[in-house]
Order: structure tokens, then sequence, then C-alpha cells
């Protein structure tokens, strides 16, 4: 997960970046930073916690430049500690130099490794800081040269934005596992992980940056870069089930109509009679309303979520039973109560918090409730940057349906077929996305990942690694 942004040519980059981070707050709630440029020196405020909380008016103030890069975290890799907060800066031979990340490098360990052995030191336990030591160890005088001669040693997803006393950077990974978007602002240029952002900067949304380009904003203008050879696109398709803000255009389509998408081709997979179809808000609706539109059957938001929950809450010393799903959902029992419920959501991952809510609708007087969620199983892990727990702790990795229908406790389960997941795509199913977490079929880094398995399982299981 994580979002990042970065603002060239704008009096008030700092404030452009709070806003561009604040749209971008559903993709890491853990922390956030904003670095600003004033074409001598960078200034960097880090911060655990929500972009509204940390980024005051007081503090935005004491963020000078016109350039400025900033990013909202969800650990993939690395411990939820400040010293891990991007962007990361460093001061070397060269100057200073930041860098915001979306994505893991799968082969980071690796190249870690190497760099200690030569007595690097590491002030974080992050992926991206190796990004920062093979740029700094590179012998090309020019950044953009030193960044053209490591990205291909780095396997893995990736979207980054650098920032310098003068530039700014952006670059994506040759596969496009994550997205990222280019807008404009009047004279000023945006970079942003989803189109979303733009919309609250009031930026035109350009163009995607494509797979494998680099860009430079400098003051000579834009410049485009695509050094790499082609390869095989590998889009995260659950940027789609989960990540993106439905508002947005991720991979030049809208995750609105996708997820309904989703919801339209479950109905015709998996119908059921009942009284009504009810959502997992917030990310069930447009599944939800999409399997409404299919089947007629009534669409009815009869699960109420509190929006003002934070990460973390106080829990009272004679625990509630499920209190950690009920802070966050509530039931409305007058709509449920003798009803059938066609319950939609859009994963279930360990199964846990798909059995508290289904507990939630049956106490609410729920006759039946038939689960559909708007996805395939989730069977393996994510390498890409997805905080996907390990193999043995996801459900559907060793349990059949029927097992995990019995566990959640609901009348009838059923998941949308891989094949249903690329209705969008009517010429070549699937060809362009990377859906490893739905079928094992890893599309970079299999070294790494057969080490990473064996570590974790003891034995490697069969994915289908390229």
């Amino acid at each position: 997960m994580c979002g990042i942004v970065g603002i060239y040519n704008h009096p008030e980059a700092a404030k452009l970046a709070y806003l561009g981070l604040y749209a971008l707050q559903h993709r890491g709630q853990e922390s956030a930073g904003i670095v600003t440029a004033n074409g001598q020196k960078l200034v960097a405020h880090t911060q655990m916690g929500l972009v509204a909380d940390i980024f005051t008016e007081e503090v935005l103030d004491r963020l000078p430049g016109s350039m400025a890069i900033g990013h909202v975290r969800y650990s993939t890799t690395g411990e939820s500690v400040l010293r891990n907060c991007q962007p990361f800066t460093i001061n070397y031979s060269r100057g200073s130099l930041s860098v915001a990340h979306n994505g893991n490098i799968v082969n980071a360990g690796r190249l870690r490794a190497e760099f200690e052995a030569h007595g690097a030191i590491f002030q974080s336990t992050i992926d991206t800081e190796v990004i920062l030591h093979m740029l700094a160890d590179s012998k090309k005088r020019d950044l953009v040269d030193r960044l053209v001669e490591i990205l291909p040693q780095i396997k893995g997803a990736y979207s980054l934005v650098f920032l310098t006393e003068s530039r700014l950077i952006a670059a994506r990974d040759p596969y496009g596992f994550r997205p990222l978007v280019l807008g404009k602002k009047d004279d000023s240029f945006v970079v942003a992980s989803e189109t979303c952002a733009l919309d609250l900067l009031e930026a035109k949304f350009i163009r995607e940056i494509e797979p494998g380009e680099i860009v430079v904003f400098d003051k000579s203008g834009m410049k485009s870069l695509k050094p790499f050879g082609p390869q095989k696109r590998a889009h995260c398709i659950f940027e789609y089930v989960y990540f993106a803000r439905p508002d947005s255009i991720a991979f030049n389509r809208n995750v609105y109509e996708i997820r309904k998408g989703f919801g339209q081709m479950l109905a015709k997979e998996a119908p059921v009679q009942a009284d009504m179809i009810v959502p997992v808000p917030d990310s069930g609706v447009p599944a939800a309303i999409g399997y409404s539109e299919e089947s007629g059957i009534p669409f009815q938001m009869a699960l109420v979520r509190n929006h003002y929950v934070g990460r973390t809450f106080i829990e009272p010393e004679q625990a509630i039973r499920h209190f950690g799903v009920r802070v966050k959902l509530n039931a409305v029992k007058q709509m449920l109560e003798g009803k059938k419920v066609i319950l939609i959501d859009d994963s279930i991952v360990r199964g846990t918090t798909s059995r508290k809510i289904v507990k939630i609708v049956r106490d609410a007087g729920a006759k039946e409730v038939h689960l559909r969620i708007s996805a395939p199983p989730t069977t393996w892990p994510c390498f890409y940057g997805i905080d996907t727990p390990r193999r043995e702790e996801l459900i559907a990795a060793k349990q059949d349906v029927e097992s995990i229908r019995k566990y959640v406790t609901a009348d009838t389960l059923a998941y949308l077929s891989t094949q249903s997941l690329y209705w969008f795509e009517k010429q070549k199913p699937g060809e362009w996305f990377c859906d490893a977490c739905f079928t094992g079929n890893y599309p970079v880094g299999a070294d790494e990942i057969r080490h990473t398995i064996r570590s974790e399982t003891g034995t490697l299981l069969t994915a289908r690694l390229h």
C-alpha cells in the first residue's frame, strides 16, 4: 500500500502536497511526511499518525519551497516506527536527496546484505533505503543516469518520487504494479498515486506515468525517458478490488465502474433468493450496487460504519465480544429483523472479521445470511506491496469454500471467479494484471519469493513462479 505525491513549480508546494496526501489517506494511516525544496536545500517533516493531525498550518509554514514530495505509509516491510517514515532523506557527496516509495522490492534483503557486508550503515528497516544506497554507490555523474543504471537491478514493485534541491523525478517499474498519474495545475506539475488527489487539487489529469518511464521536472520543463525494454504488464488487480478510491481512475479505468461490474458478475455466478443486498461498508458498496441492479433485489445500507474510528482505541477492561468490529460497524436492527440478507464484501483474509460481521447481522435478527465476496479466494501472500499475512494464515489457502462457510457461520458463501474478475477485458482477460494473491502466479522475483515461502512454511509450495 502507501500513497505518494509530488509537486513541481508551485509557491505553496507544501500545502498542495498536504492536500494530495489527505486525498490519499486511505492508502496508509501509520505515518506521513512531506519534504520541500527551495532551490538550495531540502526541508523535511515526518511523523507517526494521520495527515490532518501531523500537518498543522504552523508545520506547513516551516516547509518552504516550490517543490515537494509526500508519503502516507501502511507498512508492508519494516516496522511501523518513526525511523521508517517516508519520504526518506539523505545528505551525501552529491548533495541532498529524498525519496518516497509505493511498492515492495522483493530482492531488497539480498541487496541490503551486500551493502552491509561492505560496511554500509542503514538507518531504517525499510526496503526503500536500499535504493538510496544504490544511487549513492553509482559512479555515474547525473542522478537520472544513476537511476537508469540501478533500477534494472531492482526486482519488484516501485512507484517513486525523488526530490533534490532543484529537481523532481518520478519513476515507475517496468511492470506497472502500482499506479502513478501525472497532472497539471496552471504552470505546476503534480504526480500522485491516484487521480482523486489531482481532483482535490483541481489539477487536470494528463495521463498515467507509463510503466518503465522516468519523468524529470526541472527549470527546463518536463522530460520523459523510457530507458528500459518492453515488459509484460503486471498491474495489481487488488487496486480494483480494494486499494484505490472508487472515484479514482486506475490503470486508465474508473474504479467504481470496475467494482460495480464485479457485483454484477457475482450476481450472475452466485444468485440466491433474498430480501435485501447489504454491503460491508465502505469497500463493499459498489459491488453491492452492481449485485442489486443485476438481481433486482433491493440494496439497503443496513450496516453503518463509524467513520471516526482511528487505528487504535481504548477497550474496556471487561471485554465486549467482537469489540473491534462493533466499534466500526453497527447493524440497523429494524431493517434486518426476520429478513434474508445477501452480505457483500470485497475479500476474506483470515476469516475472523467476516465471522464477526456475519454474527452482527444475525444478532440483529436476520433470518438468513448469504455471504458473497466480490473477488476470488485470497490463497497466496503478496510480495509487491499488499500487507497480506503469511500463507499459513490465509484461510482460503488451507480450507475449501464449504469449510470457510461453516467457519464464518453463513448460510451460503460464494466468491467471484478469476475469469469474471476480468469482465472489463474482453480481448485478453487478465493478460495485463498481477493476480498472484489469487493464483500464485508471481511475475517477478522468483528466487527471492521461493526463499521467503520456504523460510515461512519449511517447504516450497507450488506457486507458479516465472
